[in-house]
C-alpha cells in the first residue's frame, strides 16, 4: 500500500527522502529543527563572532614556532575550502593546505586549486592516495550495495589531515565546513564516516587486495590525535557572513576561480554518485538537503529552491562522458554497473559496524537507567 508523502512546511524535504521524518509545528520538519539548534549551538555574529576569530587567529600565530605552518586547510577546490584559504591569507596565518588527490580529480579543480593558491601565495601539499588501494575499495563498496559511496574518499582526507598536522607539530585544523550552506543530513543520505569496523569488513568481504597504504582513522586513533596530541578542527566560516552565491561571485571576480555546477561536483567520482547513482540507485537527490539548508539559513526562498530542482541534476554532455569515464575506471562493464543500478539498498549495519555495537550499548544504557 503506497502512502502520500508529506512535505516540509518551510523546506523541500519529506517523508519520500526520509522515511522517519517528523513534523512539529506548523507542519516544519524535524531537520529544520536540527538546523536552528545546530545554528544556536555553531554560528556566531556581530560581536561575539569578532571576538570568537581573533581569539582563534591569536591562539594560531602563538601556538607555533619561527617560519613553521601554523595551521592546517584542506582544500578540493571548491567554494569553501578555496575561500577559506584565500581569508587565512588575509587574516595573517601561514597555513599548510593538503590536497588530497583520490585519482578523480577534474582537470578544473586541479586548476582551480593552483591557480587560487599561485595569487594567493600558500604552500600546497597534494597527498595522492595509493590508486589500486582506494580502487579496490570503491569496486568493494559497489559490490557491497551500501549507500555511502564517498566513505573511502572521506576516509583517506581525515585520516591524511590528522596524519599531517601530527607530523608538522600543527594542533589546528581549519575547515570550510559551515552550518549555513552544509547544515544537517538525514542520516540515511551517510553514514559514520569513522567506522573502520564497517569499511574493513565490507573490503574484507568484496576487495580483492590488501590494503596496506590506504590512510585511516578509527575511533581510538581519532581519539589517540585530538586527545593526546591535542589536535583541533575549527571551522571559522560559522563566524562570518557567509553566502554562498556572494562568494563564488568573489572568487571568480578576483581569483578567476571556475565554477563546477554543483556541490562537491569539483571531484568525477562524487559527481556521477551524487548527480547519478544516488538518485537512480537510491532515490536520495541530494540538492534537496542542500538547498533546504540554505532556505533554513535565508539564502534562498522555497520557490527559489524549487525552481532549482527543477533543472537536471547533471548536464547531459557531462553526464554522458562522466558514465563511460566511470566505468572504464572502475574496470566494470556497462552491463555489470547497470545491474547494480538495479540492486536493492543493502544498509551499512548489514556489515560489521561500530555503529551496530554502539546501537547494542545505548540499549543497555536505557536499560541500566530504568
Amino acid at each position: 500500500m503506497s502512502h502520500t508523502a508529506i512535505e516540509c512546511s518551510k523546506c523541500l524535504l519529506s517523508t519520500n527522502d526520509w522515511s522517519e521524518l517528523t513534523f512539529e509545528e506548523k507542519g516544519v520538519c524535524a531537520i529544520c529543527h536540527i538546523y536552528d539548534d545546530l545554528y544556536k549551538r555553531t554560528v556566531k555574529r556581530g560581536q561575539e563572532a569578532d571576538n570568537a576569530l581573533k581569539d582563534l587567529l591569536h591562539k594560531v600565530k602563538t601556538n607555533k614556532k619561527q617560519g613553521e605552518y601554523d595551521c592546517l586547510i584542506g582544500v578540493s577546490g571548491g567554494v569553501d575550502s578555496t575561500y577559506l584559504a584565500y581569508l587565512s591569507k588575509e587574516w595573517g596565518l601561514n597555513p599548510l593546505i593538503l590536497h588530497i588527490d583520490n585519482g578523480w580529480n577534474s582537470e578544473l579543480a586541479v586548476m582551480n586549486i593552483e591557480n587560487v593558491l599561485n595569487k594567493v601565495g600558500l604552500d600546497l601539499m597534494t597527498y595522492v592516495v595509493n590508486w589500486p588501494e582506494i580502487k579496490d575499495l570503491q569496486q568493494a563498496y559497489i559490490k557491497a550495495n551500501v549507500v555511502d559511496l564517498d566513505i573511502p574518499t572521506d576516509m583517506a582526507l581525515m585520516a591524511m589531515m590528522y596524519k599531517t598536522a601530527a607530523k608538522y607539530n600543527i594542533k589546528y585544523i581549519i575547515t570550510g565546513h559551515n552550518t549555513v550552506t552544509e547544515g544537517w543530513l538525514p542520516p540515511n543520505f551517510v553514514h559514520h564516516k569513522l567506522d573502520t569496523m564497517n569499511i574493513r569488513n565490507i573490503h574484507k568481504l568484496f576487495g580483492k587486495i590488501p590494503l596496506k597504504n590506504f590512510p585511516m582513522v578509527g575511533v581510538i586513533r581519532h581519539w589517540y590525535y585530538t586527545k593526546i596530541k591535542g589536535l583541533q578542527f575549527v571551522a571559522p566560516l560559522n563566524w562570518i557572513d557567509y553566502n554562498k552565491n556572494e562568494v563564488k561571485q568573489f572568487l571568480m571576480d578576483k581569483l578567476s576561480w571556475r565554477d563546477y555546477g554543483g556541490k562537491h561536483y569539483e571531484n568525477i567520482f562524487t559527481r556521477f554518485y551524487q548527480g547519478y547513482i544516488l538518485i537512480e540507485k537510491f532515490g536520495i537527490d541530494k540538492r534537496k538537503s542542500h538547498y533546504s539548508t540554505l532556505i533554513c539559513s535565508g539564502q534562498l526562498t522555497k520557490q527559489e529552491a524549487q525552481a532549482e530542482m527543477q533543472k537536471p541534476a547533471y548536464n547531459n554532455e557531462v553526464f554522458k562522458t562522466d558514465y563511460d569515464f566511470f566505468i572504464k575506471k572502475l574496470d566494470l562493464t556497462k552491463e555489470v554497473f547497470e545491474a547494480y543500478i538495479k540492486q536493492p539498498e543493502v544498509p551499512h549495519k548489514h556489515y560489521k559496524s561500530y555503529m551496530n555495537i554502539y546501537d547494542k550499548l545505548r540499549k543497555i544504557k536505557k536499560l541500566l537507567i530504568k
